[in-house]
């Protein structure tokens, strides 16, 4: 017993193992079964809770998206039979660890993602077989450096490189040892502590240089370290308010810098003359941007440094978006300032709050050439006094959009005083209506008008124009003529076709999507003789057939229409709605109505006279007559067992046999002892009444029907409807109440097909026969009058 009860013990347990271990392979499926992959070997596992790289990877797999799930450890093998693999995403995976030979497969890796985890070091194992690498990115992890050996010496093809977090205290020379060219570096070291100088001098050339950089302490080494290799410096996230420049220990060599950035930057009137004699180190520098900064003070700079700016091949561009200054309503003239802006030739100040640029400074702007002030506060009356008389004098393109303009007249009038402007943008601002006439600087080209509310269009637009922009607005037509435009843009109205191509002789780009267009022709496009760019999707195409033969046979099409074949698609008909017009299909009855309609027609007329033939030729118009008159009999109710019978017989007979009817027959009958009583139509018929009735009630009222019959009978209409009313209303009521006379020979094969009812009372009953010899006749009347009697 004891053994036995050992041997179920072990098996049990055996079982159960088995059902542990299937259970966890179980437990591996959704894993496998969250990851999509495409046909292009491109996998998808993004945000769907994944504890660990998927199993079953192949390498069919080109690109992995792994981001923003809980894989907290990557092994040696979980990625190793992704030697096809290019794309690697793992941004914000909880990474805590990664082997060192985790990607010792993935020699054809261009793009690593790593940001955003937890990983607590950095080793350089990890990038030494990547030798196709192009991108990566190990930002926002824990790491407080970059390794103890180069991390990037075997990466000769790394062109984007974002590494550093607010937890990276520390930057050495031998960090970015290997690495001779770079597009683009990003440094997070908002909480640096210790720079080692010429940390950065190993990279010889560097396009973008982005640095975050909390405190300003270690700015002036990295600044003397980038200025012979970097092309774009951009500064994020710092606090210069107590900013001070000592002098830099720089040679001769010439810097390389051309643009330098703040962005998210404090700046105070103090620093800002620190910061100027910072970037007089800059030699080359042309372009000079601040975004998202605040500049807490009122404008008290020292001119002398100020002065810096101005030398030779200095500041030609100046950027402020989003600038805030705290006291702007202490803020000085910008008088200490002057010398710098005479040279500047293109100053952008978009959503700055800006209502008013003083005269005085507008016209110390010499060289301004661009001038844009999006998005900011201005008004006619104080556009006017910045663009007084003397002001910007080389100005050539001025950016108004969306502020606080109401009048398309006082515009014009306030920017009268630019005789070199060509280029006019005041899109977004508020005109809605459009006077008859306006004044504008002679030398306009270009004029934005988009987004504004028009409902229509004047001669206000000067005809001088080469390029205008009206889109999205509520136009619905367009007949102005422009004799020099050139590129016409106006989408988003409600244009019901393309303008008149004599309006628009030069024409060469016209976009003109998104309005209620319907169609457009070859004569239509032929019309526009040098029309180069025709864009017309978004619209509400009709696909008729002429249109789609139009668009559908034209390959040239393509040259012109921008956007074809992904944009244009069929509102209607309603069964080729969505579908793209390169590819709608209409049936033949659609595309040749007017053939299918006359085909109808004939094919109808064709029926008819068919029709007409058979019915002639079998007697149709009579079967419809007899039809129709049975109809009516049969709306009679029936008469009831103890009808009222007033006759003994009704005579059916043919006009033509009037004379032996009523000569002999009636003499015979109706003189005899006792007599009959007759119902002859001549004599009986209510006068009146419809014929129809009067057979009816007639038969009806008869105990008897006598067919007397002939030729003439089979060739009287009249007879043969009181042949079939007989049938009718006797026959139907199994009553034998009919007697046939043949009052001469009839072949039955001379009665027509359409005297059925004859042909089978003629079948089914005996007949009696007018004998022609006069001994035999009194025997017929006998057997006559025995049966009506009967």
């Amino acid at each position: 017993m004891g053994l036995n009860h050992w041997t179920m013990s072990r098996t049990l347990w055996t079982l159960w193992t088995l059902g542990a271990i299937i259970s966890l392979g179980k437990e591996e499926s959704p894993d496998q079964m969250s990851l999509s992959c495409d046909p292009m070997g491109v996998c998808t596992g993004s945000s769907r809770s994944l504890s660990s790289i998927p199993s079953g990877l192949t390498a069919a797999v080109k690109s992995l998206d792994l981001s923003n799930n809980k894989i907290a450890y990557i092994g040696n093998t979980d990625l190793q039979t992704c030697v096809s693999l290019k794309v690697l995403v793992l941004k914000s995976s909880g990474i805590h660890r990664i082997d060192k030979d985790a990607f010792s497969s993935l020699g054809n890796l261009v793009h690593l993602d790593l940001s955003y985890n937890y990983l607590p070091n950095l080793s350089s194992s990890w990038f030494r077989p990547l030798s196709s690498l192009q991108y990566l990115n190990l930002l926002g992890n824990h790491y407080k450096e970059l390794g103890e050996a180069p991390l990037f010496s075997q990466s000769t093809h790394l062109q984007v490189l974002r590494v550093g977090s607010i937890y990276t205290t520390k930057i050495q020379k031998k960090d970015f040892v290997g690495l001779t060219f770079l597009e683009e570096l990003e440094i997070d070291a908002s909480n640096l502590q210790s720079y080692e100088p010429k940390s950065l001098t190993s990279i010889s050339n560097i396009s973008h240089l982005i640095f975050h950089l909390k405190q300003p302490l270690f700015l002036p080494a990295i600044y003397v370290d980038l200025l012979n290799s970097v092309e774009y410096f951009e500064l994020r996230q710092t606090d210069l308010y107590s900013f001070h420049c000592p002098e830099l220990p720089v040679g001769e060599t010439n810097s390389s810098i051309k643009k330098i950035t703040f962005r998210s930057v404090g700046i105070s009137d103090r620093s800002f003359n620190d910061i100027v004699r910072l970037l007089d180190y800059a030699s080359e520098l042309l372009e000079l941007e601040f975004d998202e900064c605040t500049l807490n003070g009122v404008g008290d700079f020292d001119p002398s440094v100020i002065r810096i700016l101005k030398g030779p091949n200095k500041v030609e561009t100046v950027v402020f978006r989003r600038l805030h200054i705290p006291q702007f309503y202490l803020f000085h003239d910008l008088s200490t300032i002057y010398t710098f802006a005479g040279a500047v030739k293109r100053i952008t100040i978009e959503s700055s709050r800006v209502f008013l640029v003083p005269c005085s400074f507008s016209q110390h702007l010499k060289s301004l050439e661009y001038l844009d002030l999006s998005e900011n506060l201005m008004v006619e009356e104080y556009l006017r006094n910045s663009a007084c008389e003397g002001a910007w004098p080389s100005l050539q393109t001025l950016i108004l959009r969306q502020n606080h303009l109401t009048s398309l007249e006082k515009t014009g009038d306030a920017l009268l005083a630019l005789k070199n402007l060509t280029s006019l943008d005041i899109s977004k601002n508020g005109f809605q209506t459009m006077p008859k006439a306006c004044r504008w600087p002679e030398k306009m080209k270009y004029l934005n008008l988009s987004s504004v509310r028009l409902q229509w269009l004047t001669r206000c637009i000067p005809e001088t124009l080469e390029i205008l922009d009206v889109s999205n607005n509520n136009l619905n037509s367009f007949h102005f003529t422009f004799p020099q435009l050139r590129e016409l843009y106006i989408s988003q109205n409600k244009l019901l076709t393309l303008p008149d191509s004599i309006l628009l002789p030069v024409l060469l780009v016209l976009r003109i999507t998104r309005n209620t267009i319907t169609s457009f022709s070859k004569e239509q496009l032929v019309s526009f003789q040098k029309l180069r760019t025709l864009e017309v999707g978004e619209n509400k195409f009709i696909c008729s057939c002429e249109f789609l033969s139009f668009t559908q046979g034209q390959p040239a099409l393509t040259q012109v229409l921008d956007g074809w074949p992904e944009n244009y698609l069929c509102d209607s008909p309603s069964h080729v709605r969505g579908q793209r017009v390169q590819d709608a299909h209409l049936s033949v009855a659609e595309c040749h109505r007017t053939a299918v309609v006359s085909a109808v027609c004939c094919a109808l007329l064709l029926f008819s006279l068919l029709i007409g033939a058979l019915c002639r030729r079998f007697h149709g118009l009579w079967y419809m007559k007899m039809t129709w008159a049975w109809l009516q009999a049969k709306r009679k109710p029936r008469k009831a067992p103890n009808r009222e019978i007033c006759y003994d017989a009704f005579v059916s007979y043919s006009e033509r046999d009037s004379q032996w009817v009523e000569n002999l027959m009636v003499q015979e009958l109706e003189n005899f002892n006792p007599p009959f009583k007759l119902c002859l139509h001549k004599r009986d018929f209510v006068p009146g009444k419809w014929i129809v009735d009067n057979i009816i009630d007639s038969i009806e009222k008869s105990h008897k029907a006598v067919f007397v019959l002939s030729e003439n009978f089979v060739k009287s209409e009249w007879c043969k409807y009181e042949l079939d009313f007989s049938h009718f209303r006797l026959f139907d009521e199994n009553n034998d109440a009919a007697i046939l006379i043949l009052l001469e020979p009839i072949e039955k094969k001379a009665i027509p097909q359409r005297f059925c009812k004859l042909r089978k009372i003629m079948n089914t009953k005996t007949y009696l026969e007018w004998p022609a010899d006069e001994a035999q006749q009194p025997g017929f009347w006998l057997n006559l009058r025995a049966a009506i009697k009967s």
